[in-house]
């Protein structure tokens, strides 16, 4: 009996516009005996709007495209009352959810490990009435995840990141904020905060791999805070890029299921690249478990 799988396509990601690879995917999965329904993206929302309005009637849902279209695909599942299993085949300028899922970076051969898997329940976060699939910020970097233009994340990929990334940091713009982690506070002025699931963080911050199990129900709470010195910023960025958060006093790092985050004023966030605009309470539960993937 033939099984149903949605290829949900974002024609727009990545740096080759080559799609012949598209010919040996389709026969993976015709091989494994699956009949395949291609939906191509034309804008914002549509991956999320296609995956809530056709999903459902599909044993198996695959998407290609960015960080952005995997999000949208995942949100438009949960809205289901049974999510399909999800395959991600990453075509993006940074992918970092797949790096962290050491994913192949040939379309074809993770099609392959698609229909060979089992299937393994990841966690999901939860942002208010938002969901994310690896990573939430605010502060530096933030606004490079989704104002970067489509051709220069193509063009530069992980540069086009740097540039926006250090267009921040030339004004260092420290952000008060109340965050709770699992009853734990810290208040103070942040120049970054990260809320993950994910060994990848815009392709520019690093986690060790034995900080992050992707099943656990907890998430990675990193705050940079605002440093006493430049001696001090300096200390920090050192420890990021060696990721040793242990040694340094600046540096904020805890496991935390349940995490809330209360600024003065409306902050821009970032969830998995795609921006989540006006926000001044954010409530972020990770919901263990929570999808099935095919990796």
């Amino acid at each position: 009996m033939s099984k149903e799988l949605l290829l949900i396509v974002n024609p727009r990601a990545g740096k080759n516009r080559s799609r012949a690879f598209f010919f040996d995917v389709f026969s993976v999965f015709s091989e494994a005996g699956y009949s395949i329904r291609l939906r191509q993206t034309g804008g914002p929302g549509d991956a999320e709007r296609i995956a809530r309005e056709e999903g459902g009637a599909y044993d198996l849902v695959v998407c290609y495209g960015g960080d952005g279209t995997l999000n949208q695909t995942v949100s438009g599942l949960l809205s289901l009352p049974e999510a399909p299993p999800l395959g991600y085949i990453a075509g993006g300028s940074t992918n970092d959810f797949a790096a962290s899922l050491r994913l192949p970076s040939d379309p074809v051969r993770t099609a392959e490990r698609i229909v060979s898997s089992e299937g393994r329940l990841l966690d999901v976060g939860r942002f208010n009435d938002h969901y994310f699939m690896y990573v939430a910020t605010f502060g530096a970097f933030t606004k490079a995840s989704y104002s970067a233009p489509q051709t220069a994340k193509n063009d530069l990929g992980h540069l086009a990141y740097i540039i926006e990334g250090v267009k921040d940091l030339s004004s260092l713009r420290f952000y008060p904020a109340r965050v709770e982690a699992d009853g734990e506070v810290f208040d103070g002025r942040f120049l970054f905060c990260a809320i993950a699931n994910s060994t990848s963080l815009g392709g520019l911050l690093k986690l060790k791999e034995n900080m992050v199990v992707m099943d656990d129900g907890k998430f990675e709470l990193l705050l940079i805070p605002e440093p006493k010195s430049v001696a001090a910023l300096n200390d920090m960025i050192k420890a990021l890029l060696l990721q040793d958060f242990s040694g340094n006093e600046g540096l904020i790092m805890r496991h935390a299921s349940r995490i809330s985050v209360t600024t003065p004023s409306e902050l821009d966030w970032s969830l998995d690249g795609e921006r989540a605009p006006g926000i001044r309470q954010a409530e972020i539960v990770n919901l263990q478990q929570r999808l099935r993937m095919q990796i």
